[in-house]
């Protein structure tokens, strides 16, 4: 990756287009257009003027500009309307903490996300997975958007909490957060605090579910205190509460990073997981490699950590996944001085965007950016992408701290799954993924196709956990595409 920082040609404003709102405009084609939106920026400049409400900012349209930003965490902090919604909602964990605090939490928090700690959790995430597909029957409609949800907000419970959130707090959280993110991205993109006070249907379950999240922590926590200590990351927060000193943790520290890790933990792999999916049964060669892979390295049983490495393909379906369907696609950074970015002056204060999906969209890093080619990816040395310019967990000192367990389960779920079932859309057109808080289908319907030609000739039909009840129907705040909203990460 070139370290050093291109010098941009120049920083573009964009007209205000008229309407009764014109402060309001970009806000609106951000929340009603948002990816032709992000992809007619880049031909204005590497920099380039937007209006959020009465807000003014800056999107980064470069990814050697993005990276700058990203290492300099010291002048462009987290903050800005995404992060001020973020942090009413999680409080100030690693996910959305300022840069002063961030250093001593995730030294506190890394033991958990180590590499060694996420290969015990491997047959946790095997079992899970093969637990849930194994009541699946051929020609049934299945809810993948919240099948997944439910997978992985169960996984990283288990590593969170141990047993402490019962499987009926677990689902009732996969509901809240249903309710939370379809607020959380048109609260980003039009920051009118008085919008979101009035008492609308949409805004009274928006807080519901806010505090209701909050008392399922709490009350795991209060549960916990009474109990034994347990090896998972509210054990080593309860410890670090009690031993006190210069590095103390509060309980409040104690809720507000078990909140934010869940909620973040649990969405944007799962947005992942449907939209690989969704992307796969249009793509039949690619899942035909994907199957033959899960095939000659498995031969019909669960993916172990050892198998990992192995799954190459899989891996790869899930990085141009990555790079296709970014779950996190947009951010917000604020500047903490007076600076100065693609030689334009920002004052201390200025809100600052950036955008993955953008810069994996850019023709100029990945040649034929709208098609799926998980081929892009087994090349040496592909990984990060031309330029640096593939981001799906960040990049920096603020680099998402869970991305090695993120990456381990949706592995492990693919290509169980995979070995043992064929997703198919419904008949008709496959509507696009309509961005929110998170890109990805939050309401994906598929049909259950058995993979006869796997190991064993058919999928196991032993008793299993129920299928993942249905994502509840949305408001009239943001009535729901497929494809609609979610929340990101650290």
């Amino acid at each position: 990756m070139n370290d050093c920082v291109p010098e941009p040609e120049r920083a573009w404003t964009i007209g205000t287009a008229p309407g009764i709102f014109p402060s309001l405009s970009h806000g609106i084609a951000l929340f009603r257009r948002p990816l032709a939106f992000l992809n007619s920026l880049p031909a204005r400049g590497d920099l380039v003027e937007i209006r959020l409400g009465p807000r003014r900012a800056w999107m980064v349209c470069h990814p050697g500009l993005v990276h700058h930003m990203l290492r300099d965490t010291r002048t462009f902090d987290k903050g800005g309307p995404q992060y001020e919604r973020l942090r009413a909602v999680m409080g100030d964990g690693v996910v959305t903490c300022p840069h002063a605090e961030h250093r001593r939490q995730r030294r506190l928090l890394q033991p958990t996300f180590r590499p060694s700690h996420v290969a015990a959790h491997t047959d946790r995430m095997a079992e899970e997975a093969a637990a849930l597909c194994r009541d699946w029957r051929p020609g049934q409609r299945v809810d993948v958007s919240a099948a997944m949800l439910g997978l992985t907000t169960r996984l990283i419970s288990r590593v969170l909490l141990s047993d402490s959130l019962a499987p009926a707090a677990a689902e009732e959280v996969r509901h809240c957060l249903a309710a939370i993110v379809r607020g959380l991205f048109v609260r980003t993109v039009v920051p009118v605090d008085a919008l979101f006070r009035l008492p609308t249907p949409a805004n009274r379950r928006y807080r519901s579910a806010v505090e209701r999240v909050r008392e399922l922590i709490d009350a795991a926590v209060a549960e916990r205190r009474r109990g034994a200590p347990r090896d998972d990351l509210l054990g080593l927060l309860l410890a670090a509460e009690e031993e006190g000193g210069r590095a103390a943790v509060s309980g409040r520290e104690v809720h507000d990073q078990l909140v934010s890790l869940l909620l973040t933990g649990s969405e944007s792999p799962s947005m992942c997981l449907a939209s690989a999916f969704g992307l796969l049964a249009r793509h039949p060669e690619a899942e035909r490699r994907l199957h033959a892979e899960v095939d000659a390295v498995l031969a019909g049983r669960l993916p172990g950590t050892d198998d990992i490495p192995r799954l190459a393909y899989t891996r790869a379906v899930l990085v141009e996944t990555l790079r296709h369907s970014p779950p996190g696609w947009l951010f917000t950074r604020v500047t903490t001085r007076d600076t100065t970015l693609a030689g334009h002056r920002l004052p201390r204060g200025t809100t600052v965007l950036y955008s993955p999906y953008l810069l994996h969209h850019d023709a100029a890093s990945f040649p034929e950016p709208g098609r799926f080619l998980p081929e892009r990816w087994l090349r040496d040395g592909a990984e990060a992408g031309p330029h640096g310019a593939l981001i799906p967990f960040a990049a920096g000192s603020r680099k998402c701290i869970g991305d090695l367990f993120s990456m381990a389960e949706m592995t492990v779920a693919l290509a169980t799954v995979a070995g043992r079932w064929r997703l198919r859309h419904l008949p008709g057109p496959v509507a696009p993924p309509r961005p929110g808080a998170t890109l990805g289908p939050r309401a994906l319907t598929m049909i259950c196709a058995p993979r006869t030609d796997a190991p064993g000739g058919e999928p196991p039909r032993a008793a299993a956990l129920a299928p993942a009840a249905p994502v509840a129907a949305p408001g009239p705040e943001h009535p729901r595409r497929d494809g609609d909203d979610g929340v990101h990460h650290a």
